[in-house]
């Protein structure tokens, strides 16, 4: 089981793609679907949510796409985590006690830690870790 959700991956998975095919031109968001196997639509919405929070920058026109809004030594994959997140549940009017004073504040202390962690890992390392593995780009 993974933390991070899987729209959460795919973001950052997006965003290094983005970094690292989008030196010379802006990547279409169908040529990054194609190369992750999915279709356009599914991406979309989730690249939109990136330029919103900044992270990424959208190209209109016939030569358009996405290019890194920013230095990608100073995007982190905690940045991109929480800009992708949704809440997933309703809360429910009352929630027992135990819950709020007990379980919450140490879901919240986890949350941070895990998050603090996904803030030390920039977009550059890990372009570095696909740019020195040949065989991890996608063609």
């Amino acid at each position: 089981m993974s933390v991070l959700s899987r729209r959460g991956r795919l973001a950052i998975a997006a965003v290094v793609d983005i970094a690292i095919y989008g030196r010379q031109a802006p990547v279409a968001a169908k040529a990054l679907a194609q190369r992750h196997a999915l279709p356009p639509r599914h991406l979309e919405p989730l690249l939109q949510g990136l330029v919103r929070a900044g992270i990424l920058k959208g190209l209109r026109g016939p030569r358009g796409g996405y290019d890194i809004a920013r230095d990608r030594r100073k995007i982190s994959c905690g940045e991109i985590a929480r800009a992708v997140a949704t809440a997933s549940e309703d809360e429910p009017e009352e929630i027992a006690l135990l819950v709020t004073t007990v379980v919450e504040p140490a879901i919240a202390e986890a949350e941070r830690r895990f998050f603090a962690e996904l803030d030390r890992i920039s977009i550059a390392e890990l372009c570095a870790t696909v740019e020195a593995q040949p065989s991890l780009a996608v063609a």
